[in-house]
């Protein structure tokens, strides 16, 4: 297995000059290091808060890392709950970030052996929440990188597709994979993702647990933030 940082040119930091791409960097750490609280949980469209920061929800199979990434994007663990059994998120689950950005932990999907009506409930949620938040700047779309896409993820790209939200994908976990094995995930996603009309181009490649890829995801969330 390698520990390596990702490489692969991420984000707009790549087209900057050294110094622009550090004052980048602060400014994403320093929005998530000041005050990230949560607002609350949602389990039916009527319970949606009020229309007002920029959103960026935050999708994925089931055990995906998905709470452990917020947690590793905000510096500390107490964040979003995580926890080894798949599917414990059955909210959308609210948080403010600096007065400047929601964040939006959505329930994780791909959960087979739920019953009917729990998996019809969530489709509710989130379809009615992907097409009528006029907010929602991107949905993150975090992949297993070492299993890759599956037809699950597949499925939720479609939704995407449909409801006209730009997503990105976002592959987890990679301080578990060779550098070889790696570069090999990223390629297969990369053309992959090309003939999905919602998909942004750029992937972002991180591990909660080693760092790698935290500081270029907060920059690509401070774009779609509120200025201060």
């Amino acid at each position: 297995m390698g520990d390596h940082a990702p490489g692969g040119g991420q984000v707009l930091t790549d087209a900057l000059t050294p110094e622009q791409a550090a004052e980048l960097t602060e400014q994403g750490r320093l929005l998530f290091a000041r005050d990230v609280t949560f607002m609350r949980g949602v389990a039916a469209l009527d319970g949606l808060p009020p229309i007002s920061l920029p959103e960026v929800a935050f999708a994925g199979r089931s055990n995906v890392g998905k709470s452990s990434l917020i947690n590793a994007l905000c510096g500390r663990s107490t964040v979003a709950r995580t926890s080894n059994t798949p599917g414990r998120t059955q909210e959308l689950n609210y948080f403010d970030v600096s007065n400047r950005l929601i964040l939006v932990d959505m329930p994780g999907y791909g959960f087979a052996k739920a019953p009917k009506d729990k998996v019809d409930a969530w489709k509710r949620l989130v379809n009615g929440y992907l097409r009528g938040r006029p907010t929602l700047r991107r949905c993150m779309m975090l992949i297993d990188s070492r299993h890759g896409l599956k037809d699950v993820d597949r499925e939720m790209m479609t939704m995407l597709d449909k409801a006209a939200v730009v997503y990105q994908i976002v592959l987890t976990k990679i301080d578990k994979l060779s550098a070889t094995e790696l570069e090999a995930v990223t390629k297969r996603t990369r053309e992959e993702i090309a003939s999905h009309v919602a998909a942004h181009p750029t992937l972002i490649l991180t591990s909660s647990e080693k760092g790698h890829g935290i500081p270029e995801l907060r920059v690509e969330i401070l774009q779609l933030s509120n200025p201060e």
